[in-house]
């Protein structure tokens, strides 16, 4: 209704449909939709309660005609009209109550206009003037400047480095910050937090897409994707337990595919797992940020990750970041010997902060909003300014791949047995 206009759909839309709850109601629209050139078969029974049922599960027309008579609370009935509703859609409300602010607040809420009954031709032909009046007028397009598509996917090396966390905080910087329409994909089908992490309920679009990959197009996205905010828009799931995820991965692919078209940047939280599972998944990914943390175990997975994308997936650019790193006297490894390890620097280093962790938490907040002028914070600040400028220049990561002094796997593993040994030596 009021959501922003996607002029692509239009053309496949029918160009007026009514719901109404009489057959007076019904004899009055039919002769002045004939005049208009609509037709008259698109009158149908059943009133706003019918209306949400049938675009819940078909196109919306260009000009909606809903018959609020029997609702009982209309103004909450036409919001949920709104989530069923494709963008551009006008739509003319008629019903009973004479109140002055139900008729503002139904305007404020998205509808054309709204009528009072008994209908009287004039009146309806003006409302659906207007109508006709607004489709044919230009569209207003918001002034923005085209950038290519931003695709980062996070990677953590070892659960519980706080992958999730970083790829929360990212998409709510390059939102917020970046002002760019951002898309937060949670690939952690049954214990994904990318929702909890922004305090909203998941909702079943991330299921419903696995089970149908052909209900995937571009306005599925709208419909499952929630809004965290007004440039940030998450898919997420709490999958139960005894529902095995079965996949070929094809659903979560076209899910990229159509955020591609209907957001500036996408950060996808992906399991490692997946890309063994679903290595395709990486093909149209521009950045990969691998999250880690300095351990030995992670330093083994981090060289085994960095290796898998050198061999399957090296058109992208790689960035590693110790996350969740404790203080210099408590480090199980240093991160001089961690980088001599994955043979590589360490791009970004984000300090341990239990404070601002606990705070996030609490607030229902990404981290990087509930600790604001942190210090913690600044190094992902960084991140998201340099993803943006990445995007931007259409850069394809050859200098951070020149930074990788990758030789073979066997002489990596060979560095990580040498730190074995000296911690052996210690003990």
């Amino acid at each position: 209704m009021n959501a922003p206009w996607n002029p692509a759909r239009a053309g496949n839309r029918e160009p007026f449909v009514a719901f109404v709850c009489d057959e007076t109601t019904a004899e009055a629209i039919r002769p002045i939709a004939a005049e208009v050139g609509w037709s008259v078969d698109k009158v149908n029974k059943g009133g706003l309660r019918n209306a949400v049922q049938s675009l819940s599960v078909s196109a919306s027309p260009q000009v909606l005609f809903v018959d609020l008579s029997e609702s009982g609370d209309p103004l909450n009935d036409i919001n949920a009209l709104a989530e069923v509703c494709e963008p551009g859609t006008i739509v003319i409300a008629a019903g009973q109550v004479n109140d002055v602010r139900l008729y503002r607040d139904l305007v404020a809420s998205g509808i054309q206009d709204y009528l009072l009954k008994p209908l009287s031709p004039d009146m309806l032909r003006e409302a659906f003037a207007h109508a006709q009046t607004m489709l044919n007028a230009p569209k207003a397009v918001e002034a923005s400047v085209e950038r290519p598509h931003c695709a980062t996917a996070v990677i953590g090396a070892r659960g519980g480095v706080g992958a999730s966390t970083l790829a929360t905080s990212l998409a709510w910087l390059l939102s917020e910050r970046g002002k760019r329409a951002t898309a937060l994909l949670d690939l952690d089908v049954h214990f994904g937090t990318g929702a909890l992490a922004l305090d909203l309920e998941p909702g079943r679009g991330l299921t419903d897409a696995i089970e149908n990959p052909s209900r995937i197009d571009g306005l599925f996205i709208e419909r499952a994707m929630v809004r965290a905010s007004e440039k940030l828009a998450v898919l997420s799931a709490e999958a139960p337990m005894n529902s095995p995820v079965i996949t070929d991965g094809s659903a979560f692919y076209q899910l990229q595919e159509e955020m591609r078209t209907a957001f500036e940047c996408t950060i996808v939280d992906l399991p490692r797992g997946m890309l063994v599972q679903h290595p395709h998944l990486i093909s149209e990914i521009q950045v990969a940020v691998v999250v880690t943390e300095l351990t030995l175990a992670a330093a083994r997975d981090t060289i085994r990750i960095l290796s898998w994308f050198k061999s399957n997936a090296a058109h992208v650019q790689i960035i590693v970041v110790a996350n969740r790193v404790p203080l210099a006297s408590v480090l199980e490894i240093s991160r001089k010997d961690f980088e001599g390890s994955i043979e590589r620097a360490v791009d970004y280093v984000v300090p341990f902060d239990q404070k601002t962790a606990a705070q996030s938490a609490k607030l229902g907040k990404p981290m990087a909003e509930a600790g604001k002028g942190s210090k913690t914070i600044a190094p992902l600040v960084n991140l998201a300014d340099r993803l943006m400028a990445t995007s931007d220049a259409g850069d394809d990561g050859d200098d951070d791949k020149a930074k990788t002094r990758g030789t073979s796997l066997i002489g990596k593993f060979t560095d990580l047995k040498a730190l074995i040994s000296k911690r052996r030596e210690k003990k």
